[in-house]
């Protein structure tokens, strides 16, 4: 069974560690840079936004967030913090993906994450939804494999870029299930959604936190989670869905309309 799950993480450089303490106790003395490795408009960006403000407040500084969005699973905006200053005023805050899946995928990434980050602090766990667009006739993965196994070719599956958990996570699925499914990557979550709403794009793994929105208002249609346990918001919606189904059922029973 497949898993996988989405982390937010703070990193800053090496040298942070090795600050004396005399520098410590002065930190910070001028504003910060929170780079986030994707556009604006997605669950890690959204984050970085609560994060500054809170931030800011304790520290007593500005907190600029940077969003540096070039695909590439999120290394081009990690590339960024891994080539500036040791100085702990700039600040990494990515999903795993640019720290683990994105230098195993991309071979001149440009860093060695083990060597040019410390971890500073997890932020953020949340299970990535696998959901399509209503119009693909499936309700379920099982018949997302024998839809694609009829079609080939025929379904994109969408993700935030060459790298990520969720592009594994497609290609792990297209390996166990002997389907030909067509990988389409995008520069992040913001414009991955607006593709599979706008229907561009047939299926997507994305995190709970920015795709149930349009799970709840129907634009997308959940079939499974990545993860170890159920996602509790997504049961509690099914439930809701099924009751209101049933009330209509009965309404149209009762009236005796005659639906094509």
């Amino acid at each position: 069974m497949m898993r996988a799950l989405l982390a937010a993480s703070l990193c800053a450089g090496w040298a942070l560690a090795g600050t004396d303490l005399a520098h410590a106790q002065a930190y910070p003395t001028r504003p910060i840079r929170i780079v986030v490795p994707f556009p604006a408009g997605g669950p890690t960006d959204g984050m970085a936004r609560i994060v500054s403000d809170r931030l800011g407040a304790v520290l007593g500084q500005t907190i600029v967030v940077e969003n540096h969005g070039g695909g590439a699973g999120g290394s081009i905006g990690a590339k960024a913090v891994a080539t500036a200053d040791p100085d702990g005023y700039t600040i990494l805050m990515t999903p795993g993906g640019a720290l683990t899946t994105g230098p195993a995928v991309h071979r001149n990434i440009g860093y060695d994450p083990a060597k040019v980050f410390t971890p500073v602090g997890l932020l953020m766990v949340t299970p990535n939804i696998i959901s399509v667009h209503p119009s693909l006739p499936v309700k379920s993965l099982a018949e997302v494999v024998a839809y694609a196994k009829a079609n080939p070719g025929k379904i994109s599956w969408g993700s935030q870029g060459f790298g990520t958990a969720p592009h594994l996570l497609a290609e792990m699925f297209k390996l166990e299930t002997g389907v030909n499914i067509v990988h389409v990557p995008y520069r992040g979550t913001a414009p991955l959604l607006a593709a599979a709403v706008a229907g561009e794009v047939q299926i997507i793994a994305d995190p709970a936190t920015s795709s149930l929105p349009h799970i709840q208002s129907g634009n997308l249609r959940a079939l499974a989670i990545a993860g170890a346990e159920r996602f509790s918001k997504l049961a509690e919606f099914g439930k809701l869905l099924a009751s209101e189904l049933a009330q209509w059922t009965a309404v149209v029973k009762a009236a005796n309309i005659k639906v094509e």
